[in-house]
């Protein structure tokens, strides 16, 4: 019988890393014309369209983590978690490099005009931005060295997601009701971590309190 311990190192994580991998496989057999997947009329657009969804995906699904984990207590899930948010850094950057190489054809002059006019491009380019000190610092050793100052930077990922989702809703012409919907569930993320805070808070407020409260003869 395995131990939790090696479950997830020689299961779960080999596991959550092929599924993860496997939109980016699928893509590039797509892209290389083998029938595994088609890319249909346009696989420019079919490809950035795809690549930017898998990385809002990650991108929930690294901060459904630490929920789920709260709720069911499951604390070994914290060990997927660093994986899922580098894939979601992946995913980002494969959206833009699909973008600067495939739909502009390495135009660097014309990717900067995109990033200043059109506010879509810039709030994308800006998480990717502030994915990449996130993704370096994802080391244990840069944990130990940041030390409580690592967890304030790892914050960022609640920043990250919500230009995610608005970049989203600006790229899309007409129909914005998957845009919202992605809104809505990273509204009900991070509003239930708002609400598990404040309780926390209030908790400790009442214990602070009776701990101070002069005794009653």
């Amino acid at each position: 019988m395995l131990s939790v311990d090696k479950r997830y190192r020689y299961i779960y994580k080999p596991l959550v890393f092929i599924a993860c991998s496997l939109p980016a496989v699928l893509l590039t057999a797509g892209a290389f014309g083998l029938p595994i997947e088609n890319l249909g009329p346009d696989p420019v657009a079919r490809i950035l369209h795809a690549l930017g969804k898998t990385a809002l995906n990650m991108l929930g699904i690294t901060l459904l983590v630490t929920p789920v984990r709260q709720l069911t207590g499951f604390t070994h899930l914290l060990r997927l978690r660093r994986m899922l948010g580098l894939f979601a850094f992946t995913y980002v950057l494969l959206h833009f490099l699909a973008y600067l190489v495939l739909d502009r054809q390495l135009d660097l002059r014309g990717v900067g005009a995109d990033i200043i006019k059109r506010p879509y491009i810039t709030v994308g380019f800006l998480a990717l931005l502030l994915l990449v000190p996130l993704a370096i610092t994802s080391t244990n050793r840069m944990m130990r060295r940041l030390g409580r100052h690592w967890t304030q930077l790892h914050r960022l990922i609640y920043v990250i997601a919500i230009l995610g989702v608005w970049h989203y809703y600006w790229q899309v012409k007409k129909d914005v009701r998957e845009p919202l919907l992605y809104a809505g569930m990273l509204a009900v993320l991070l509003g239930y971590r708002l609400v598990r805070r404040s309780l926390a808070a209030r908790r400790l407020t009442s214990t602070s309190g009776s701990a101070t409260a002069p005794e009653r003869t």
